[in-house]
């Protein structure tokens, strides 16, 4: 020993290489071997060959075997062995192992000899039998089943509390132990430090620590008599919860009611959706209404003792204005015409020009600036089921917008009439419509899905209401039953034209008499004209064309006619100069003439 500390290998030498090796002179005080008690043969059993390979070369403090026991029983499994120091006065037999030498294999806890048996034989003299190891040399130097792995530091020794032994088997008197072997380590190491002894603690009595068996693999611990309870506040925390929830409960219940019989605690704001965007398509019905309001005017009219409300439309930047005869007619001078924009601007007006055959009129005002004039349609154009918008003041109600469709075309009307001699009586190829039309919708714009002025806003169908059709003069203020007549724009641009160029609008003619008391299919014309003079005017287009008295007229350009109002209303809706086809009945036969139509000045 160079350090004082015995040296390890990891695997044993050989019985050849160890008897090789020479023999170090014998231990002394100063030397680091530690003699260790020769193994002594159990009874029975004969001594083990010393040369044998040992698992593992070992050095070992000395150890000093436990006197002879009163009554010892062979060990039936191997223990690690413990000693404790022996009296002087009994001398123990050593035997020193050398590095050079195998370690001994672990047997069983040496068994005091009984005088009469025999010393054991010393080192190296040859066994009469030589045991077997049960199995094979590793060459891991793994440890076979029963014996030591490499030493580590052994863990506390635990015995179980003092009881009574069962009889048969006496238990010796535990006596304190001054030193333990180590434990074997659970991981092999290539070397290996000898650890410090552990000095064991003499056992407690009165058992009052349980027996727990040690396990070096578990955790640090689990071995341990587990530790009494803290008691916990969960329950208490429960119950504080269910109280605190019962309470709130019937605070929540108690302001939940107050809210619902009273309306709440505080101010109630509704809500509502944000500012979005105002613009709306061209050709929608908002579209339109915001495009021709401006150019919508309200007329009120004061004459006669009496009053009234019309609706008309700007036709140019002059302060020319377009509307119905029967909402002007009741003026007596330009001085009782007002007109209202949809601004709010108020003006005076003066009668330019007005038709009683066409139900038109024109009126001009003065000194306003920004007029925004509507744009005309062409009326031939339109069709049934086409969409349409009107604007008005029905009822006085001025800027009212109401929408609808083209319910059918070249529909012929009659309005007026109140006056008994015919003088009042306009003749209309109308175009009709569902749009809700009121009396105070008169004269105003009939407006096709881009805002284009199709027709003029004149009459109404009236439920039951005495001579039937008409809303100008009529006493009886009928309402919309979807059922309104407006004069086409191509008829009423042709008129307006003529007001406002001559203050007169001229009538295309044919140059006869009808009799408006035929009650047959078609226009019959009289025998004779007003006053006893002749039906056909001489020189006039139908005498031109060759049309004689008794002739029943049935088809203008085509199109059937049934009495004479309608064809009054087909030939109205030309102009003078236009040619006409006309189809005609003759003492049975059908023929065909065509004409000229000539002009006449309207009143």
């Amino acid at each position: 020993m160079n350090n004082g500390k015995p040296n390890w290998w990891s695997r044993p030498s050989s019985t050849p290489e160890a008897a090789r090796i020479p023999t170090p002179p014998p231990a002394d005080a100063g030397d680091g071997d530690f003699p260790l008690p020769a193994p002594q043969p159990a009874p029975g059993q004969e001594p083990a060959d010393l040369t044998e390979t040992a698992p593992e070369a070992v050095a070992a403090e000395p150890l000093v075997a436990e006197p002879p026991a009163a009554v010892a029983e062979p060990a039936a499994q191997p223990e690690p062995v413990v000693d404790v120091p022996a009296p002087d006065s009994a001398p123990v037999p050593a035997v020193e192992l050398t590095k050079s030498a195998p370690a001994p294999e672990p047997v069983a806890e040496p068994v005091p000899v009984p005088p009469s048996e025999p010393a054991p034989a010393p080192v190296g003299a040859p066994a009469p039998q030589a045991r077997q190891p049960l199995h094979a040399p590793d060459e891991y130097r793994t440890p076979p089943y029963g014996e030591p792995g490499p030493w580590a530091p052994a863990p506390p020794v635990q015995r179980p509390p003092a009881s009574v032994p069962p009889q048969g088997h006496p238990q010796p008197h535990p006596q304190p132990q001054a030193h333990a072997h180590p434990q074997p380590h659970p991981q092999p190491h290539a070397h290996s430090q000898p650890q410090p002894h552990a000095h064991s603690q003499p056992q407690p009595q009165g058992g009052a620590t349980p027996w727990v068996q040690y396990d070096p693999w578990g955790a640090p611990g689990a071995g341990a008599p587990p530790l009494p309870a803290k008691k916990s506040r969960k329950g208490l925390a429960l119950a504080g919860a269910l109280v605190f929830a019962l309470v709130t409960g019937v605070i929540g219940g108690g302001i939940g009611a107050y809210v619902e019989r009273n309306g709440g605690l505080t101010t109630v704001e509704l809500p509502q959706a944000e500012a979005g965007d105002t613009d709306r398509a061209p050709d929608s019905v908002a579209g339109i209404a915001a495009s021709a309001l401006p150019g919508v005017v309200t007329l009120h009219v004061k004459g006669n003792g009496s009053s009234g409300t019309g609706t008309g439309f700007v036709l140019d930047t002059k302060g020319h204005i377009l509307t119905n005869n029967h909402v002007v007619d009741g003026a007596a001078s330009s001085e009782d015409i007002s007109v209202t924009f949809s601004s709010g601007e108020t003006a005076r007006a003066k009668l330019i020009g007005k038709d009683t055959g066409y139900d038109l009129a024109v009126v001009q005002v003065t000194g306003v600036s920004g007029l925004r004039a509507l744009p005309l349609g062409n009326s031939d154009d339109v069709r049934v089921g086409d969409p349409v918008v009107a604007i008005g003041a029905p009822f006085d109600l001025s800027n009212t917008v109401t929408s609808g469709i083209i319910s059918a075309k070249e529909r012929p009307i009659t309005a007026g009439g109140e006056k008994g001699d015919g003088s009042d009586i306009s003749y209309v190829d109308a175009l009709q419509t569902d749009a809700p039309i009121n009396p105070g919708n008169s004269g105003g714009p009939l407006l096709d899905s881009k805002a284009r002025v199709i027709g003029i806003n004149s009459a109404i169908r009236a439920a039951g209401g005495g001579s039937g059709e008409g809303e100008g003069g009529s006493a009886s203020q009928p309402g919309s039953i979807g059922l309104g007549f407006a004069i086409p724009i191509n008829q009423g641009k042709r008129v307006a034209e003529e007001l406002i160029n001559t203050g007169k609008a001229t009538h295309p003619v044919i140059g006869v008499s009808l009799d408006m008391q035929f009650n047959g299919d078609g226009a019959r014309v009289g025998e004779k004209g007003k006053d006893g003079s002749a039906s056909v005017t001489a020189g006039g287009p139908a005498a031109k064309a060759g049309l004689r008295p008794g002739d029943v007229i049935t088809k203008v350009d085509g199109q059937r006619v049934h009495n004479g109002e309608e064809l009054i209303v087909k030939i109205r809706a030309h102009r003078p100069g236009d040619k006409l086809e006309l189809t005609l009945t003759r003492d049975g036969k059908e023929l065909t003439k065509t004409l000229t139509l000539g002009s006449s000045q309207g009143t």
